[in-house]
């Protein structure tokens, strides 16, 4: 409890750094109090601290602690943390990152034109190990892999594989087996440290070594990776090159931030939104971000104003149509959402192929078809009584069943279509499939009212 008022009473004082004077002694207290935080705590503080003043705090780390604390901050951030500083002010701190795949990701997202410059000051060993990850693809196994491994030889035996651990002051994080090579780096099989500690001594490593699943090829996504990490439960996995030869390993801390990000993707791509962008931006910075999205919106209901600006000598006979056409769009609207989400969801766990597709299909619009007859009729009592007009709730009925089976047959195919054409469902999904069942919403309905009253 005492640890929660204390990370509660920074974040006050932190959020005070942008709206009270403040005198130095009270800017170096929060600093001291930041500093004495574990850098897991700290670094989620900061990403949660509007901009302006996580840019004041960071600048009042040492670099020691900055060091400690940057791999543990949003990566997106990065940028503008460094955006002031120079190459070799950049090298002094992120040189103190232990894992490979951290300090890729934080070399990525420098400033523009640094990233060689930084790498110019890091030591030859740091240097020479990122240049190998940087020509992997950030969403590729290479991307993701760490290349700090613990690898034996087979003929070696049991003791000697513990003599030479206890030779190493701490075990990389995550270490749940060691890999086995041969003398040319190629990847043979792996040695689980369960395994290592019940064996006889003298017993080679050849004879106790297993390949549980097939390793990781450099090239996969990450995408795929997390799903085989999720179907086989794993903590580690090598990672090779084409011909074998063993490149680093994936732990399943890198997997839980892939799961995170994808999850952030589908979830704010809905709207239209950046998981990489900075939640606490300035406002300017997130408007200029947005613009776009709303824009592409306002032209998708351009579209359907212009479909019902077509039925207006209708809709000036019959005022009641006016009043219906948003439940015929808003219900179409929902049924389809409901179809996308679902097809978009199962293409994110891979539970989709060619062999369940139509069964899907047929499913989507056989649910709609029975809520649509469903609600349908309850529309078509209300509106005849109300309106005292038994065409006018045919009509909309008829128009609310038809819709919902578009939509739910746009819902379930857009999102394969949109992949196979290279586009991000989750973001472009929403848009496209809200102005079909306008559309189709708007024609059925004005268009069976126009048939009927002209």
């Amino acid at each position: 409890m005492n640890r929660v008022i204390f990370v509660n009473d920074l974040e006050r004082k932190i959020s005070a750094l942008l709206t009270e004077p403040i005198s130095n002694a009270d800017l170096q207290d929060t600093a001291s109090e930041l500093r004495a935080m574990p850098p897991n705590d700290a670094g989620a503080l900061l990403t949660q601290t509007p901009s302006n003043a996580r840019q004041l705090v960071w600048d009042l780390l040492d670099e020691n602690f900055q060091g400690e604390l940057i791999a543990h901050i949003d990566q997106e951030l990065v940028g503008d943390l460094f955006a002031s500083r120079s190459a070799g002010e950049i090298a002094n701190v992120i040189e103190k990152v232990t894992a490979d795949d951290d300090l890729t990701d934080i070399i990525q997202q420098l400033p523009d034109g640094l990233t060689d410059e930084v790498l110019d000051e890091l030591g030859a060993q740091d240097r020479a190990r990122i240049k190998k990850l940087l020509i992997y693809p950030p969403d590729t196994a290479g991307g993701l892999m760490d290349t700090h491994i613990i690898s034996v030889r087979p003929e070696t035996n049991i003791d000697a594989v513990l003599r030479y651990l206890r030779r190493h002051q701490k075990l990389p994080d995550n270490t749940d087996q060691i890999f086995v090579v041969g003398p040319a780096g190629h990847y043979l099989g792996s040695l689980a440290l369960q395994t290592l500690l019940v064996s006889d001594p003298q017993t080679p490593v050849a004879e106790c070594m297993e390949i549980p699943v097939k390793p990781l090829s450099s090239a996969l996504s990450t995408h795929d990776v997390a799903q085989i990490f999720e179907r086989y439960d794993l903590i580690s996995m090598p990672v090779l090159d084409t011909a074998g030869v063993l490149l680093g390993r994936i732990t399943i801390d890198d997997i839980v931030d892939v799961i995170i990000d994808e999850a952030d993707h589908s979830m704010l791509g809905m709207a239209g939104l950046n998981e990489e962008f900075d939640t606490f931006a300035p406002i300017f910075k997130t408007a200029r971000h947005r613009a776009l999205w709303l824009g592409a919106n306002l032209v998708t209901a351009l579209v359907a104003s212009f479909v019902i600006n077509l039925f207006e000598d209708t809709i000036a006979k019959v005022v009641a149509l006016a009043i219906l056409m948003p439940i015929v769009a808003s219900m179409g609207g929902v049924a389809g959402s409901q179809s996308l989400t679902l097809i978009i969801r199962s293409l994110a766990q891979g539970n989709l192929s060619p062999g369940n597709a139509r069964y899907l299909l047929k499913r989507e619009v056989a649910v709609s078809l029975l809520n649509g007859l469903l609600w349908a009729l309850l529309i078509a009592i209300g509106v005849s009584l109300i309106f005292q007009d038994h065409i006018l709730g045919i009509i909309i009925a008829l128009a609310l069943i038809i819709n919902m089976a578009i939509a739910a047959i746009a819902g379930t195919l857009l999102p394969q279509l949109l992949k196979s054409l290279s586009i991000d469902p989750a973001i472009a999904g929403t848009v496209v499939l809200t102005t079909i069942t306008d559309v189709v919403g708007f024609i059925t309905f004005l268009g069976m009212a126009t048939y009927f009253y002209g």
